[in-house]
């Protein structure tokens, strides 16, 4: 029996669906992923979801689908996961006492309990019950040597698993730390589904930025007539038309960027990674925890003060050396803020920094516990979007060096550059991580520390990302004299002129 014919019969999953003509995109899509036929109408709706014109004769083995929120995205893995654990026989490929696995990958907990609600479900069903050995919180043990496996996205999930199938829960999000994860857990898949020759990998998610893993595959293979990666992507309302155009045209007057990547089914063109790793890493000097103080460099800091909570109370202390910005100190703490205040400010006074910077939004008692310590704040005139983007020309062109702290690495591969309508760009961390807000205390303090260091317009021969602004601006004056000759100046580097 075929997963579509299973759908129909009211004695298996057509117990599930109140009405399938509903349904009419989703059994299209399954059509195609398993080569069954299809009527004119479901062959329209393959062209116009895949970009190709004619399906293949034969079963995809992986399979992406780029589908908008509420598009019955997390039932219908459940329940091509459920069929292919259940109505296949894989014993001729497993050795004795060897289990095969369903492996479901989900951003996090919480969403792998959702998906594991639904697995559930559907094993509740009369036919199906019988089938089930044994349940945990994450694994259900089926009769035939099949496990139903539902974890948060790791990849060392899959280590040592014989995979008849494998599940990306909504893949653009993954992230383990605040670091995308997707191409390691993807590159440790491959292998455990070899043995099976009918494995599939089926990847599905609300498309985000044009980066990881689902994008570079939607590029690669959509609309591809002889790939064997199967490409579906469709707006929100084409997969489940139950939903209101009128409440998805509201959301996009509310945000168009966000609406169109969450109920269009695009990707973003107004996000972007803030720096590759590669960057931060030329930067980072491996081994290095921590620098003494000098006589003969001037010492400034910067904090980013927290109120207690989940974020923590960040420092950093660097100096200028040769055109460089060099990181000395880097410390974030949590606890009580005024003890933090008072151990912040025995460290500064031991570099001879008698004058902080920080968050301009912070409360009163921060300015007022420093200077009960005898180091006087300063609120800096930059928000943190302003400081990552200032600091940005002097991490890219190799002029600073950072701490060796993979905490500060994490945050900084996390951030995002948005193009704002007006043309102006911000830096952000994502909203949310797996339904919790990530950190960027680190990465504050140590592009606010990079900023000040390099705020010395004054200075004779100052060096803005490793040339001499001060000759290459006064040539400039020269041929075309500007207020603005600066920005012109960062404009040309980001150019690469």
């Amino acid at each position: 029996m075929n997963i579509v014919e299973a759908i129909h019969d009211k004695a298996l999953f057509g117990q599930l669906f109140r009405d399938f003509s509903t349904w009419q995109t989703w059994i299209a899509a399954l059509k195609a992923i398993f080569a069954l036929s299809m009527n004119n109408e479901e062959l329209a709706l393959y062209r116009q979801c895949t970009g190709r014109q004619e399906p293949l004769e034969q079963p995809f083995r992986e399979v992406y689908f780029v589908c908008g929120r509420r598009s019955g995205k997390s039932f219908i893995t459940s329940l091509i996961g459920i069929y292919l654990a259940v109505f296949q026989d894989y014993s001729p490929y497993l050795a004795h006492g060897e289990r095969a696995t369903l492996l479901i990958l989900a951003t996090d907990k919480k969403q792998s309990q959702i998906i594991m609600r639904y697995v559930k479900a559907i094993l509740n069903l009369p036919l199906f019950r019988s089938y089930v050995t044994r349940e945990t919180s994450e694994v259900i043990e089926l009769s035939n040597s099949v496990d139903i496996c539902i974890k948060p996205c790791s990849f060392k999930a899959v280590r040592g698993l014989t995979l008849i199938g494998v599940v990306f829960e909504e893949l653009s999000f993954w992230k383990a730390e605040g670091v995308s994860i997707d191409y390691d857990v993807y590159q440790a898949v491959r292998p455990a589904t070899m043995t099976i020759p009918t494995s599939m990998l089926i990847g599905i998610s609300t498309p985000y930025s044009k980066t990881g893993l689902l994008y570079e595959m939607f590029k690669e293979h959509y609309g591809q007539e002889d790939s064997e990666t199967l490409i579906w992507k469709a707006p929100s309302i084409v997969m489940n038309p139950t939903l209101s155009e009128k409440m998805i045209s509201k959301e996009k007057e509310k945000d168009l960027s966000a609406a169109r990547a969450e109920w269009d089914a695009e990707f973003r063109e107004d996000i972007e990674a803030f720096l590759p790793l590669e960057v931060i890493e030329r930067v980072v000097i491996p081994g290095r925890i921590e620098l003494p103080y000098l006589e003969k460099f001037s010492y400034q800091a910067f904090v980013d003060p927290a109120g207690g909570g989940g974020d923590s109370f960040a420092l950093s202390i660097g100096h200028k050396e040769n055109g460089k910005v060099i990181q000395d100190v880097l410390r974030t703490r949590k606890g009580e803020p005024h003890l933090i205040v008072k151990e912040y400010a025995e460290l500064l006074k031991k570099y001879k920094v008698h004058k902080v910077t920080g968050d301009k939004y912070a409360g009163a008692w921060v300015s007022e516990s420093f200077r009960n310590e005898g180091i006087s704040y300063n609120p800096s005139e930059l928000n943190k979007s302003e400081l990552y983007l200032e600091a940005l020309p002097y991490i890219s062109s190799g002029m600073v060096e950072l701490i060796d702290s993979k905490e500060l690495v994490k945050e900084l591969r996390l951030l995002e550059r948005r193009r704002g309508s007006s043309g102006k760009d911000s830096v952000d961390h994502p909203k949310s991580i797996g339904g919790g807000v990530p950190h960027d205390d680190a990465s504050n303090v140590s592009c606010g520390i990079i900023t000040m260091a390099n705020q010395q317009r004054a200075t004779p021969g100052f060096f803005f990302a490793g040339r001499s602004y001060e000759r290459e601006t006064k040539e400039e004056e020269k041929k075309q004299p500007s207020p603005n000759i600066r920005d012109r100046f960062i404009d040309r580097f980001d150019r690469g002129d």
